[in-house]
């Protein structure tokens, strides 16, 4: 049992119920003794199986899931990421053109309050003006921040049938842009890039796979396919469970390397060369972590 992926377990769990119910069955409705003896022992065999496998400790099954369970989810679900992601991306680029066309059109596109009236060197390099002193409030009030939309993205996949989260999807990408193309048009654009990458790289993916948890369970109200709609609902619902958790994980690690790391004011090349890095360790361990074999 320990060798099998979610989705065997769940198809295992579900073999188990149907071949208890076609024994209670056949037993109630008096089939043949040749039957009801193969069922029965189908039900002991599977039974030793399903209960007789050793509990893990917990610490085992926290590593588990983070070594195997949520990258092979993250691999099954490539499709819903890999649309979140382009979206987000088609956002930026559209939002970036129109702010470098006419600066002005930041306040139509963005929130005021996130739209810097003055660009200084000083300004970004601080982080958004906040000093390493400040790490540690702010580093947990980035992370709440981030968990924050990163739930409002999911949880708009049942509440509003995936609405807001593409429209979480939109506003963030029209964000990345819109500010990348303000500090472009002050001077500052390298420092704007080098400044998020370190921590924006698994922050914005994080983001991405909320969203699509989110869709996953748009798909199960909307798509459920062979399925009945009840059980589609149940089965992405699980499978959303499992991305939230890796996205929660993710979500600690941008929001402590923004706290810590990116107020301290490193050259260019380092704070490019540490997000090259996280974007290399992302692709590294969804793309092999929890492989068979």
């Amino acid at each position: 049992m320990r060798a099998l992926d979610a989705s065997e377990l769940f198809e295992a769990g579900k073999l188990y119920r149907w071949v208890t119910s076609d024994l209670a069955y056949a037993q109630g409705h008096g089939y043949t003794d040749e039957l009801q003896h193969y069922l029965n022992r189908l039900v002991a065999r599977s039974h030793a199986l399903v209960y007789g496998a050793a509990v893990e400790p917990g610490r085992t099954r926290i590593a588990r899931f983070f070594t195997h369970t949520f990258p092979r989810e993250f691999r099954r679900s490539w499709p819903y990421v890999g649309a979140c992601a382009a979206l987000t991306v088609a956002w930026a680029i559209v939002a970036f053109a129109i702010v470098k066309a006419n600066p002005g059109n930041a306040y139509a596109l963005l929130p005021d309050s996130i739209v810097p009236s003055h660009i200084t060197k000083s300004l970004h390099d601080s982080n958004f003006a906040f000093t390493p002193e400040y790490s540690s409030v702010m580093s947990a009030f980035i992370i709440t921040n981030n968990i924050k939309v990163a739930v409002f993205a999911f949880a708009g996949g049942i509440v509003t049938l995936g609405l807001f989260t593409i429209y979480e999807l939109a506003l963030t990408g029209l964000m990345i842009g819109g500010l990348g193309a303000l500090f472009a048009q002050a001077g500052f654009g390298a420092d704007y890039w080098a400044t998020i990458a370190p921590h924006g790289v698994i922050e914005l993916t994080a983001i991405q796979v909320a969203a699509a948890a989110g869709l996953l369970l748009t798909a199960g109200i909307l798509n459920p396919g062979r399925l009945h709609r009840r059980d589609a609902i149940a089965e992405n619902g699980r499978r959303a469970g499992i991305l939230i958790g890796g996205v929660v994980a993710m979500l600690c690690v941008a929001g402590m390397i923004e706290g810590f790391f990116s107020p301290l004011r490193f050259p260019i090349p380092v704070r490019a060369g540490v997000g090259v890095f996280t974007a290399l360790a992302l692709v590294v361990y969804f793309g092999f972590a929890g492989r068979k074999g």
